[in-house]
Parts: structure tokens; C-alpha cells; sequence
């Protein structure tokens, strides 16, 4: 059983015996160009008197490489591959097909291991060749443009919130830090005039940078983060000098 239903072991009843050959990358891609059910190349098995010699004949339409590059044009793949026969080293192998309708079905069970390899030959040396320059290429590279890029996606020189940070930089370098007393002094007249600020009125008033005013503020005021002054400070209650009027309201 399998997790998409019965498997058909028809090929296992059948005793099928199969090879189990590896094939380079460029051969395999070229069979996928046979059409249909084209021939894709001739297996010729010669039996001596102590040994078997294997060899594969690729069809002369398929040589012609055109994955590799733009110089594939170049060269073509070897035809001539002769195998490498191996033990299945008492290892149990089998192989398996699915068709369209997900059913899975034993072909054999894989009696002789082999690798195809090609026969060395000029053809293979300038695909070798081809395919060293390929995989040595950068994935990356820089290219000067002849003309401005007219795209939507062209860069933009500087964003818009690193402007209003450089602004924002700019105004805060230029208020100069004070004396804390003077900064004090200036607070306590506010807070004099009006019970709650927020802490751009308190910058506006002592011209002072807003993580400097801050600093002090902490010492001397309460920052309401809820309630009906949210967002506001006022003075701590050891610093309050408000008329009686002004408390009630």
C-alpha cells in the first residue's frame, strides 16, 4: 500500500529485471526534444567471452546543443557513449511509474547498475569547454547606461523621509543647548501661564533640542499618556504654583 492507494506489482509477479543507468545532464535534455515517440539514439550490447561491452549511439538530429549559452551554436554532443557497468552490491532496488491517474505501479526490480558516459572526442571537449565558461560567468555584473531610464522604476535621488529627517537634524543643530536652570526657568514661566503642553509647544518656547528638553522634563514634569490631556505634560505636583481658579478648572 501507498499513501495514493494500491500499488500494481504486475512487474513483480513478471520477474522484470531492469538497469539502473545514470546519464549526463546534456543527454538527458537532449531526448526531451525527440517528438512523440521518436527515436532518440541506438543501445548496442556486445557479449564476449568474459565480459559485456554496452555502448549508446545518440540519433544524429539530436546533437545539436542550443541549452548552453549564446555559443552553443559552436559544438554538438557527442554521439558515442560507452557504459561503466557496476554490481548492485546485494542491494534490492526497484523502480516505479506513475501514469496520469496517480496509480503507482512496479516496472522491475534492478538487476545491473551502469553509468553512460561519453566517449572523449573533440565534440566533447568544446562542450566541456563551453560549460566551464558558463558556470564561471557572474551572476552579477555592472553596466553603464547609454541613456537616462525612462521606466517607472527609475532611483530616486533622495527619499522623502530622509528629507524630512535631514530637516529635522538641521533645526535641532541649531538650537544650541542652554543652561538647565535657564531651561527651567523658562519651563516653570509656562507651566505658570498654563497647566498642560505638548512637547512641541515647550520646544517652540525654550528653543531647546527635543531629547535635551526631554531629559529635564522628566525631572520636573508627568507625561499623560491617557485621559482627556493625552499626549501632554504638566508638573509634578511638588511644582505646581497654579491659582485656586485655575485648579478647578
Amino acid at each position: 500500500m501507498s499513501d495514493k492507494g494500491e500499488v500494481d506489482l504486475t512487474g513483480a509477479k513478471q520477474n522484470t529485471g531492469v538497469w539502473l543507468v545514470k546519464v549526463p545532464k546534456y543527454l538527458s535534455q537532449q531526448w526531451t526534444k525527440a517528438t512523440g515517440r521518436g527515436e532518440v539514439g541506438k543501445l548496442r550490447i556486445s557479449k564476449y567471452v568474459a565480459k559485456i561491452a554496452v555502448s549508446f549511439t545518440l540519433n544524429e538530429e539530436l546533437t545539436t546543443i542550443d541549452t548552453i549559452g549564446e555559443k552553443s551554436s559552436m559544438v554538438r554532443a557527442p554521439r558515442e557513449h560507452p557504459f561503466t557497468l557496476q554490481t548492485v552490491g546485494g542491494q534490492t532496488l526497484a523502480v516505479f511509474t506513475e501514469n496520469s491517474s496517480d496509480k503507482i505501479a512496479l516496472e522491475g526490480v534492478v538487476v545491473q547498475r551502469a553509468e553512460c558516459r561519453p566517449a572523449v572526442s573533440e565534440n566533447y571537449m568544446r562542450l566541456k569547454k563551453l560549460q566551464i565558461e558558463e558556470l564561471s560567468k557572474p551572476l552579477r555584473f555592472s553596466q553603464q547606461l547609454d541613456k537616462a531610464v525612462t521606466t517607472n522604476y527609475k532611483p530616486v535621488a533622495n527619499h522623502a523621509y530622509n528629507l524630512d529627517y535631514e530637516k529635522k537634524k538641521k533645526e535641532e543643530g541649531k538650537r544650541a543647548r542652554v543652561d538647565k536652570q535657564q531651561v527651567l526657568d523658562m519651563l516653570f514661566s509656562a507651566f505658570e501661564k498654563h497647566q498642560y503642553y505638548n512637547i512641541k509647544d515647550l520646544v517652540d518656547i525654550t528653543k531647546q533640542p527635543v531629547i535635551y528638553l526631554k531629559e529635564i522634563l522628566r525631572d520636573i514634569g508627568i507625561y499623560n499618556v491617557k485621559g482627556t490631556h493625552k499626549n501632554t505634560w504638566e508638573l509634578k505636583p511638588e511644582y505646581r504654583h497654579y491659582q485656586s481658579e485655575e485648579k478647578s478648572d
